[in-house]
């Protein structure tokens, strides 16, 4: 379990990474946002993969570490915020330069377009 939990994080995080460095703003947003979700998946597996973990009710039994959910829960409002500010800020681009490179180059069909 854990090593398939391990490996989906990987690959998670190899996916956002690859669509980060991509030269599209769409492509970038879904990398931030793939990556972000590897980001939580690596919080949560540090407070230990158990599956018969019950809440705190006394200190001798196993219980589930509600630290690394709590740190999960703050990171996806956060990742959301941050997400719908980058879509924002991407149309913004798009409606003021024209196109929807990262670098703001305009490429020769879009200076075509603008004549």
């Amino acid at each position: 379990m854990e090593s398939l939990y391990a490996i989906t994080t990987g690959v998670m995080s190899a996916c956002g990474l690859f669509l980060i460095l991509r030269g599209r703003t769409f492509p970038v947003v879904v990398g931030l946002t793939l990556l972000s979700y590897a980001v939580n998946l690596f919080l949560f597996s540090m407070g230990g993969l158990t599956t018969d973990g019950a809440v705190i009710l006394d200190g001798f039994a196993d219980y589930a570490d509600p630290l690394p959910q709590a740190l999960v829960l703050t990171a996806i409002v956060i990742g959301f915020a941050m997400t719908a500010f980058v879509v924002i800020l991407a149309m913004r681009a798009r409606g003021d330069l024209g196109n929807d490179h990262v670098d703001g180059r305009q490429t020769d069909d879009s200076r075509e377009e603008h004549r």
